[in-house]
């Protein structure tokens, strides 16, 4: 799975947004195998057009590391949260809870490219991500 970092400069390289979005879905493409046990409601991003599943792993301490695993029925979608997974899975809450994602996705232009549809379900999905990482920290103060 990609980085953010590589995320980042593999964005500054493409020019042409066709390109980016061929690129989106070749993210999702990589994303490791998502159990067929995790497709529950439970798991379910509400806010989502397409569906998203995400599941939430936290680690032990009093800023647990949390790993995230995702999956969306749509490709380009399934490419976001990949992009979402290299910005936040395998770090400690409090950083998720810091992080801006909304200037990351200023950054790479997906803020002004995307359908409104799809923007929100991905800011459903930050704050899913973020409201688990807050409730981690909850859990262990």
């Amino acid at each position: 799975m990609a980085t953010i970092e590589t995320i980042r400069d593999d964005f500054s390289f493409l020019d042409e947004w066709e390109d980016r979005y061929r690129y989106v879905i070749d993210l999702g493409a990589a994303l490791p195998a998502f159990p067929d046990a995790g497709r529950i409601d439970a798991n379910k991003v509400p806010g989502c057009v397409s569906q998203v599943w995400l599941t939430t792993k936290v680690g032990t301490g009093v800023d647990p590391v949390i790993d995230f695993q995702g999956d969306s029925d749509a490709h380009i979608v399934r490419g976001l949260v990949a992009i979402m997974l290299a910005l936040f899975s395998g770090r400690q809450a409090s950083r998720i809870v810091a992080t801006d994602a909304e200037a990351l996705l200023r950054e790479l232009g997906l803020d002004e490219h995307l359908s409104p549809q799809r923007a929100n379900g991905l800011r459903s999905m930050i704050k899913r991500i973020k409201r688990d990482a807050e409730a981690a920290l909850k859990q262990t103060a």
